[in-house]
């Protein structure tokens, strides 16, 4: 916990301002005496008007219990922060690592994507060229012990397995593997070691002239990702590019930025901020960009937030693109980072930021937090994630993109075409054998079976030519799901088919070496949004991804 808090940061200031009053109370003053120094020093601190710092003090050194100061400074830490604003948080020392860990694009483990369907730890991806990989692990492996210890049929929670899997690099863990085709346990001794967090899930051609990109964060390192995947998407004819925001929740500011002077001339302004004094920091494009002509269509929606937005607001704003989706979150508070000495941190809410209209896409917070905490939850119940016309802004929240199309602010950035939430292939059987966990099981044991194939598959062409051989793939679903006690119900099968056999596909597909461009390759076919923007971009009726390489994570990583 944060150690020795209270005299690093607030017992000092207690002592400045206790030297203008003169000798603090002593411990063996009688009680009238005590009681008289008392009051004229609660007098003087009432001129000082510091409340707080007072109160901490009195607590230390007049409460009758002894009080553990450190303990009660971390209690009191988070309800101080939170009453700010709904973004300001205090990050304590033993989470420190946790929270940054997405945006480091880094951390120390042994390289594997695994999954606990079957609480059983199934090695679903080894990162090529990471520990596992050069210690030998395999694909489709199963860990059943970790340094001696059985972890498998244990219903061992999964963060208790990553915890276990994970350490500082340099050090050893021992695995006992169950292989197929291989009768006992595998030993293999991985030492551990850095692994990168890519924030680029996907990167390939989904339509012929039509590359897709999705990004799941802004991290230190996304900037350098997006132009590596451009690169190589223009190399094999992208002409136009779906860019996927959607339930990416920001990052780094820096990569927003730097990822929209791609797409914009010179001089154009991306984004600014403003802090409590009218301080204003503008950024602007420099002209460098590589694809500032490429047809572009962005998709948002309720879980794009803060950098996401910012990136969307600028293209918007700067009518370059098409936004395509629902509106966005509406995060328009920017923070600072600020550490403490015993690896703990604030991250305090300094300015709020403006799309080059002059938008603060941030929605209102004054209802206080549990309202707006709820705020996606009374999206849905107004109707707005199936209808845009449930959405209401008022006539003071209007700009004017210099191309002379209308965008709001108040609250999210708002699409340029809006697509509602589509539902219709959803069935009660499809409710069933998702929810119950069935259908990714399936997939987990389809892949054990055709592991030799899947783990062959180096392209997004070979992996839909191995799955277009498999005619009755959905019929022998059916008879697995029945098998574990879902039954068939034909009118809700023939409903909910493109959506489960594409779901299968998808799931499948990330048990390769292709990992999440499997998946979203597979996916798209039954995703609306995305259909809608190569309709949009003019690919609506031409089908197939080509070649992609294979970027991101799933599941747990390790």
């Amino acid at each position: 916990m944060y150690k020795n808090s209270l005299r690093n940061i607030i017992y000092p200031l207690f002592i400045a301002a206790a030297a203008a009053v003169g000798v603090l109370i002593g411990m063996h003053t009688p009680w009238n005496a005590r009681k008289s120094a008392a009051g004229e020093q609660n007098a003087a601190f009432s001129v000082n008007n510091n409340k707080l710092l007072y109160t901490l003090s009195l607590i230390d050194r007049l409460y009758v219990d002894s009080i553990n100061m450190d303990s009660l400074t971390e209690k009191l830490m988070p309800h101080l922060v939170e009453e700010l604003d709904p973004h300001s948080v205090y990050i304590p020392a033993e989470n420190y690592a946790e929270v940054n860990e997405t945006l480091d694009g880094e951390f120390d483990g042994i390289g594997v994507v695994f999954n606990m369907a079957t609480d059983t730890v199934i090695v679903l991806n080894v990162i090529p060229g990471g520990p596992s990989d050069k210690a030998g692990v395999k694909n489709g492996d199963r860990i059943i012990e970790i340094d001696d210890s059985l972890v498998a049929g244990r219903k061992i929670d999964q963060n208790a397995v990553v915890k276990m899997l994970r350490g500082k690099r340099g050090t050893e863990v021992k695995l006992g593997l169950q292989r197929q085709g291989i009768a006992g346990l595998v030993p293999v001794t991985v030492e551990r070691g850095v692994i990168p967090i890519k924030s680029l899930d996907a990167a390939f051609m989904i339509a012929p002239e039509t590359g897709y990109l999705k990004l799941s964060a802004f991290s230190k390192n996304s900037y350098e990702e997006i132009v590596k995947s451009l690169a190589q998407l223009k190399e094999t004819g992208m002409r136009r590019l779906i860019f996927d925001l959607r339930g990416n929740s920001g990052g780094f500011l820096d990569q927003a930025i730097l990822i929209a002077n791609e797409f914009l001339p010179a001089n154009k302004l991306i984004v600014y901020t403003e802090d409590k004094y009218k301080n204003q920091l503008k950024e602007y494009s420099d002209g460098r960009g590589q694809y500032v002509d490429m047809d572009l269509a962005v998709l948002i929606d309720e879980g794009s937030a803060s950098s996401s937005e910012i990136l969307a607001g600028a293209l918007q704003d700067n009518d370059r693109g098409t936004v395509l989706g629902r509106r966005s979150f509406g995060k328009g508070l920017v923070q600072k980072q600020i550490p403490f000495a015993d690896g703990s941190a604030l991250r305090l809410t300094i300015a709020r930021y403006y799309t080059p209209t002059g938008r603060s896409i941030q929605k209102p917070y004054s209802q206080g937090m549990d309202e707006y905490n709820l705020d996606l939850v009374n999206r849905f119940n107004h109707n707005e994630l199936f209808s845009a016309d449930s959405i209401h802004f008022a006539d003071s929240l209007k700009f004017t993109t210099p191309g002379g199309k209308t965008v709001y602010g108040g609250g999210g950035i708002m699409p340029d075409v809006f697509v509602p939430l589509d539902t219709s292939d959803v069935s009660r059987y499809y409710v069933e054998v998702s929810g119950r966990n069935i259908l990714y099981r399936y997939t987990i044991e389809y892949a054990d079976r055709h592991r030799a194939e899947l783990n062959a598959v180096k392209t997004v062409e070979e992996l839909n030519a191995l799955l277009d051989k498999d005619t009755h793939m959905l019929e022998n679903f059916v008879a697995y799901a029945a098998a574990h006690g879902v039954k068939p119900n034909p009118v809700d099968i023939a409903r909910s088919r493109k959506l489960m056999l594409a779901q299968l596909r998808a799931y499948i597909g990330r048990n390769t070496a292709l990992e999440d461009v499997g998946f979203y390759a597979n996916i798209y076919p039954v995703d609306n949004v995305v259909m809608e923007a190569l309709r949009v971009l003019g690919e609506g009726n031409k089908k197939g991804a080509t070649d992609g390489a294979a970027s991101g994570s799933a599941e747990s990583n390790q």
